[in-house]
């Protein structure tokens, strides 16, 4: 019997833990997407104590304590932090399986240097012991343990980027901490708030929108604002990507419509989205940017909950609607006018992976190297299935030594342990095949594949120099 979690955790053969102690265990991160506040980030936030790190915002653990039957108040009510905290461990102690277990684990040995497990008897212990390390312990702290050297936020285009400006401004702070660009409440014409949001983003432009045209025009300004804040990245969520072409004219008709408070309907939604989508991808490929694209997600399924807890509160789940046609269609379209940007594809179903794989393919050119990138297993897929799966799909359909790896897609600064899960799953998964006579031992060239995974690849294709 092995034991748990000790230096060898998930490394199955003698291989596996060559390449990941040799290879990929020191390496730096690059976190290319992310969810962390700037404004955390620059005034260096100091946590009181572990329940607000690891409780705070963290939909992943309350759908579990909800499923093993802890009330409400015990994870986003009014329970003390204490009390939230032991529930827990309660019910992390019993979630076997769950990824969420050898998260939080790695993240107490990573951040804390507890060694033992976490569980309804120990839980004062560790509290104790987490609470007494985080009076030495901040934001930035947390980043420069991890050996973060770029992290990208997430950020909308109405943004002033303050915080981004005094971060880069603070050189005691040597992490890049770069803006992304996340234009999704300037997409999402259908959406009962959209005019409100139109007026928020004049006012950030100083420039009325009342067109298609003046709202392209202000983003465009928005972009340049961006770019020269360290913008080289855009993320877009939604629940697929559509193709639905349709003339400026009519664009023009439908924005008109909603913004004189009319409904419009899923077709014209459907158009308005297209047209948005294909013109911000043709600016991205102007400006050298990348552009991701994360869909297969129904949002806010549980109504009730919504209304008293608003978005984020762990009531999403995955969708089945993604035609791999549309999307298709829509790559052809910006590579047809040689407007096609990099591109990292993230579908939330794990059942699109070869269908993504086969698409991307098609629209692969050198000189770059992966130009259209499978971003890595998303959400409900970064478990260690999920991860191998993944990566398993893409060296079977394309190149996996080109991707970009990992990213914690994370509210949390301990998130940053998730790297080191998904390095030990690639290099188990990778030691397996040459163990296996599937690859040889080569190791200039494993070398060269494990560290491009881990850290090396991404700084190429983002362009990440300094």
């Amino acid at each position: 019997m092995k034991p748990f979690m000790d230096r060898d955790f998930l490394l199955s053969t003698e291989t596996a833990k060559h390449l990941y102690h040799a290879y990929a265990e020191d390496m730096p991160i690059i976190d290319y997407h992310c969810h962390l506040s700037p404004a955390e980030i620059y005034e260096d936030r100091q946590f009181e104590n572990i329940a607000q790190v690891w409780l705070g915002g963290d939909h992943y653990k309350w759908r579990i304590m909800r499923a093993h039957g802890v009330e409400e108040k015990y994870i986003t009510g009014d329970a003390s932090d204490r009390e939230k905290f032991q529930k827990w461990a309660e019910t992390l102690s019993m979630a076997i399986g769950n990824p969420l277990y050898h998260w939080t684990h790695l993240e107490l040995r990573m951040f804390f240097d507890y060694q033992g497990v976490l569980n309804e008897d120990t839980a004062e212990e560790v509290w104790n012991l987490c609470n007494a390390k985080l009076k030495t312990m901040t934001a930035r702290k947390m980043i420069e343990m991890a050996k973060v050297t770029h992290l990208c936020t997430t950020d909308d285009p109405a943004d002033d980027l303050h915080w981004h400006r005094l971060i880069k401004a603070d050189e005691s702070f040597k992490v890049q901490v770069m803006p992304a660009w996340r234009p999704d409440q300037a997409m999402s014409i259908g959406k009962e708030g959209y005019p409100a949001y139109i007026a928020k983003l004049s006012k950030a432009a100083d420039m009325e929108i009342r067109s298609f045209r003046d709202l392209m025009t202000v983003l465009h300004n928005r972009l340049d604002f961006f770019e020269d804040n360290g913008c080289k990245v855009s993320d877009h969520g939604m629940d697929m990507v559509m193709y639905e072409p349709a003339s400026e004219e009519e664009v023009e008709e439908i924005f008109a419509k909603r913004m004189h408070g009319e409904r419009i309907t899923q077709l014209q939604e459907r158009k308005f989205r297209t047209a948005f989508l294909l013109r911000m991808g043709m600016e991205y490929a102007h400006r050298n940017w990348v552009m991701q694209l994360h869909y297969g997600v129904i949002r806010d399924n549980n109504k009730k909950l919504f209304g008293k807890l608003g978005a984020d509160a762990g009531i999403d789940s995955i969708g089945n609607s993604a035609p791999v046609s549309e999307l298709a269609s829509f790559l052809n379209a910006l590579a047809e006018t040689d407007e096609l940007p990099k591109t990292i594809i993230y579908s939330l179903n794990p059942i699109d992976n070869t269908a993504i794989e086969t698409v991307m393919a098609c629209f692969q050119e050198g000189p770059f190297i992966s130009k259209l990138q499978h971003g890595s297993a998303w959400w409900f897929n970064d478990h260690k299935k999920g991860m191998i799966d993944q990566m398993t799909s893409l060296a079977n359909e394309g190149m996996l030594c080109d991707f970009v790896g990992m990213l914690t897609d994370s509210r949390s600064f301990l998130s940053y342990a998730r790297h080191d899960y998904f390095r030990r799953i690639l290099c188990d998964l990778i030691g397996g095949w040459v163990e296996n006579g599937e690859y040889p031992d080569d190791q200039k060239a494993l070398e060269k594949i494990i560290k491009g995974i881990s850290y090396n690849n991404a700084k190429q294709y983002f362009e990440f120099w300094g």
